[in-house]
């Protein structure tokens, strides 16, 4: 696969810039904080 085709989200399907991309999530920035807190991330502000 190219790297190009590996930046959308795994969730909705969006080419967006705003990728969450670390410990291999691939998700948009707003499908990350619907599902955060079912991921087990912790919101401390």
């Amino acid at each position: 696969m190219s790297q190009k085709s590996e930046n959308v989200c795994r969730r909705c399907g969006s080419r967006g810039c705003s990728l969450v991309k670390k410990y291999g999530l691939y998700l948009c920035r707003q499908c990350f904080r619907e599902v955060a807190r079912t991921l087990g991330f912790n919101k401390y502000r």
